[in-house]
């Protein structure tokens, strides 16, 4: 599935997802969802997909060592 889809803010501000959309992503009453803010637009996602993304984007990274890292070059650079 794929598309354009109108979606529109309700009663308190409420987003309203129309039902097909919410049927194909598996959405249910409460389910909890993640609103990602960008330079060109707004992704909404499951909160389970954007866990899952996230994970899939960092695997196979060391991001304690990629922090050691910049920090011991900042260091060096304050030091010069």
């Amino acid at each position: 599935m794929g598309g354009t889809y109108n979606l529109s803010v309700g009663n308190k501000g409420r987003l309203v997802v129309p039902a097909e959309v919410r049927q194909h992503r598996g959405w249910s009453e409460g389910a909890p969802l993640i609103a990602i803010e960008t330079d060109t637009g707004l992704v909404l996602m499951g909160r389970d997909e954007a866990r899952r993304m996230l994970r899939e984007q960092l695997a196979g990274r060391d991001l304690v060592a990629e922090l050691l890292e910049s920090r011991r070059a900042d260091a060096a650079d304050d030091a010069a």
